[in-house]
């Protein structure tokens, strides 16, 4: 369901991603507000690559992306994803997608496509860490911080997300404690989604833009919510290693290594409940402190 605004109220993901083809490789998408002021990378990121899918054959699958955002979308007006065929080989294909916005790029893409192979396998092993259904939801979470949040930031926790999240140890937004710069997300899709390995990774790639960068925050006891911080990504940068269902719960295992020159850089470890890498990310940010 879309308002005058353009801006998508459908909380499904799958209307999140959806694009409608304007030319032979030109797409446009709408936005949902998930509460930020600005459109969400994640959604950017998921729409732009899945206008990459529908310009590859179907026996071709996503193995990697990287991306690089260059101004904050517009949640009043559409998207625009042109797509470069760069290259169809025997086994691989590129892709460039220029995301657009009142005749500028805001975000652009590049991602490479693979048949499937096979070949040496190995892995790292997964955190050892309490299962999601010990977990408290984000619905639960938010309800608790809607009592203490100052009223200016209660539209940014009523929004309900298409992604349902749940933190191994959450963080109070508006007095974070310093913490090592280590975080465990389980998470996985709201509502079902078709047996399409595509749909999935864009599902993933959008999933995968919540809670990265704040990791980068932790040893500082910063978050988005303190008013201390202008922070916004950089770059984002994906590898499928191995099949999943976004219906299935992923434990999403972060750590940030390095934060210098007013940027931070964290990566990503997703893992299946039975302990499959099936996904890694990472993520440079731009975390500059404010003055006042």
């Amino acid at each position: 369901m879309e308002g005058e605004s353009g801006v998508n109220q459908d909380k499904k993901l799958l209307d999140v991603l959806k694009l409608e083809r304007i030319e032979h490789n030109l797409f446009r998408g709408d936005s949902r507000d998930i509460g930020s002021p600005n459109v969400f990378g994640g959604q950017v990121l998921g729409q732009a690559l899945n206008a990459a899918i529908r310009t590859v054959d179907q026996e071709r699958f996503p193995h990697s992306l990287h991306g690089y955002f260059i101004l904050p979308g517009d949640m009043t007006a559409p998207i625009l994803y042109d797509v470069d065929r760069i290259r169809d080989g025997r086994s691989f294909a590129t892709r460039r997608v220029v995301a657009i916005q009142h005749g500028k790029a805001i975000f652009n893409l590049s991602a490479s496509f693979q048949k499937i192979e096979g070949g040496i396998d190995h892995q790292s092993d997964m955190p050892d860490v309490p299962g999601p259904e010990a977990l408290p939801s984000m619905a639960d979470l938010r309800k608790s911080l809607l009592k203490v949040a100052p009223e200016k930031f209660h539209r940014f926790l009523k929004p309900e997300w298409p992604i349902e999240i749940r933190m191994v140890d959450p963080v109070n937004p508006f007095q974070p404690e310093k913490k090592k710069p280590i975080k465990y997300v389980w998470m996985r899709a709201v509502d079902p989604l078709p047996d399409d390995f595509g749909i999935h990774c864009c599902s993933l790639a959008y999933a995968s833009d919540f809670n990265l960068l704040s990791t980068a925050m932790l040893p500082h006891g910063l978050t988005y919510n303190t008013g201390k911080v202008m922070a916004a990504s950089l770059d984002h940068a994906m590898w499928f290693h191995r099949s999943f269902r976004m219906n299935e719960w992923l434990l999403y295992a972060m750590n940030s290594p390095t934060a210098s020159n007013a940027r931070g850089l964290a990566l990503g470890s997703i893992f299946k409940q039975d302990g499959t890498l099936v996904a890694t990310v990472a993520q440079e940010g731009l975390i500059r402190l404010r003055e006042k």
